[in-house]
């Protein structure tokens, strides 16, 4: 699969990581379909752009991303969250990936760390 044909779904309540990433991910060639701001918007945007990969922020107001990334795997069980977050291992981002995710991302964005976390969950190597 070619990079620009990877859709990655941006989560994250703060504008100002969605669109860092945003920059990063298209600087390296993917394209992002969409982007919400919490849980919420999240799991719909997810059922209706249906993208390959979600990066998802675990702390959010009204659905976290733990929640979310819960309700994501339960519609669809091939679904593939990465959890962006500042810390490599914490409860939290143990429960996000006992909720389902795939892989954590760590902040800030290192474009070779994300750019090989996405190959990797793409292509299982």
């Amino acid at each position: 699969m070619a990079l620009k044909d990877v859709r990655i779904l941006i989560v994250d309540d703060e504008i100002f990581f969605r669109k860092v990433l945003r920059d990063l991910l298209e600087k390296i060639g993917f394209t992002v379909v969409g982007e919400a701001g919490d849980g919420e918007e999240a799991v719909e945007r997810f059922k209706a752009l249906r993208p390959h990969i979600v990066i998802m922020d675990i702390y959010m107001p009204d659905k976290n991303g733990i929640d979310a990334t819960r309700e994501m795997v339960a519609y669809d069980k091939n679904a593939r969250v990465l959890v962006a977050s500042a810390s490599d291992f914490d409860s939290d981002t143990q429960a996000a990936l006992d909720a389902g995710a795939k892989a954590i991302l760590m902040k800030p964005f290192v474009p070779k760390e994300v750019y090989e976390t996405i190959r990797k969950i793409l292509t299982g190597k």
